[in-house]
């Protein structure tokens, strides 16, 4: 699972009425800003449209 995945369905549960609460930044367990690049580092990139 990628760190962006999770928070995408993290998200979709808080909507969903879980009760859940996303993190603070900096609090225990909250990604931090190394966690951030290295996802950038390893996220697929958008496929680009193929022109007709």
């Amino acid at each position: 699972m990628s760190l962006y995945e999770n928070i995408n369905k993290k998200r979709k549960r808080i909507a969903a009425g879980s009760g859940e609460k996303m993190r603070k930044k900096g609090s225990k367990g909250a990604p931090t800003a190394k966690n951030f690049a290295q996802a950038k580092k390893t996220a697929k990139k958008p496929m680009k449209k193929k022109k007709i």
